[in-house]
């Protein structure tokens, strides 16, 4: 596996991101980078971005996570931000994506997690979840799913995925700021497009709408299948909070609420965002899982 490495000299001068990386080395020798701030005994918060985003996406959730005593882990997934970049397509599959996060939680023998992810970051951290359940103790997810053959995929996703195999330029930065609902500075803009010097970075960014499963012969369908059967048996709290002006998956939250019985009676919320509902309502964001957190501990 050909792996490329983004100069650290592009990450420098980010905007509210003051968060040093830590490094751990996977399976297929990638080397993932990752957030981890806060009291190593605190209740920890694991944090999964989506596509085409890295841990800069969580810079006005993390703050307030941690001035209120809590532990963040915010990975890079592999093909972005500061984690390798396999240079091939075919390097990248749903399974690998798994296996290098479980592979971090591992490392870092993360328990009792309260899990928030979106978009991508809830394909990979809601079958985790599904699972392994024990493992987490609370689920936050805005704007994202499981798919696992519930719905078929929308036109707009089908443009999407054409999009992201097909056209010649792939302009990070310009694809978060469509999907956020208020105005992206040009410095926030240039911060998501930091992790790709060139094209031949871009490989993880293009793999990803390849990679959801939306036929019942995709290999990661039977897997997919078992999680969403576990998440339907996940009793812990479970929470919903969705940016409502997301086009596609912007009222994915009502089959989770109907499937997950950890979702009963929780403060579901759609709040006034797009899809990378981090950049329009972030504090709001940190300030509900820490409240989940606080009224749902057992401790």
């Amino acid at each position: 596996m050909d792996t490329l490495r983004t100069p650290e000299h592009r990450f420098s001068g980010l905007d509210d991101f003051p968060w040093v990386p830590r490094y751990a080395d996977l399976d297929h020798g990638v080397r993932m980078a990752y957030v981890d701030e806060g009291p190593r005994d605190a209740p920890v918060v694991l944090m999964l971005h989506g596509e085409p985003t890295w841990g800069y996406l969580y810079r006005h959730m993390t703050g307030p996570v941690l001035d209120a005593g809590l532990r963040v882990v915010v990975p890079d997934l592999i093909g972005f931000g500061r984690s390798d970049k396999p240079t091939a397509i075919a390097d990248y599959s749903y399974a690998r994506h798994v296996d290098w996060v479980t592979e971090l939680l591992d490392q870092l023998a993360l328990d009792e997690i309260t899990l928030f992810c979106q978009d991508w970051g809830s394909l990979i951290g809601l079958r985790i979840a599904g699972l392994a359940p024990g493992r987490f103790a609370r689920i936050v997810v805005g704007n994202g799913f499981l798919p696992a053959g519930q719905v078929a995929p929308t036109m707009a996703f089908r443009g999407w995925r054409a999009f992201a195999r097909f056209s010649p330029v792939f302009p990070v930065g310009r694809i978060v700021a469509t999907g956020s609902a208020r105005r992206l500075t040009r410095a926030e803009r240039a911060a998501y497009d930091a992790p790709f010097p060139d094209r031949r970075y871009l490989a993880g960014a293009r793999a990803f709408p390849l990679l959801v499963p939306t036929t019942s012969d995709d290999p990661a369908m039977p897997a997919n299948e078992a999680a969403w059967a576990g998440l339907g048996a996940y009793e812990r709290p479970f929470l919903t909070l969705f940016g409502r002006r997301d086009p596609i998956l912007g009222k994915g939250d009502a089959p989770l609420q109907a499937h997950v019985p950890g979702a009963a009676r929780q403060p579901h919320a759609r709040l006034d965002g797009s899809h990378f509902v981090q950049e329009d309502c972030g504090p709001e964001l940190a300030r509900r899982v820490v409240d989940l957190v606080r009224t749902t501990s057992t401790s």
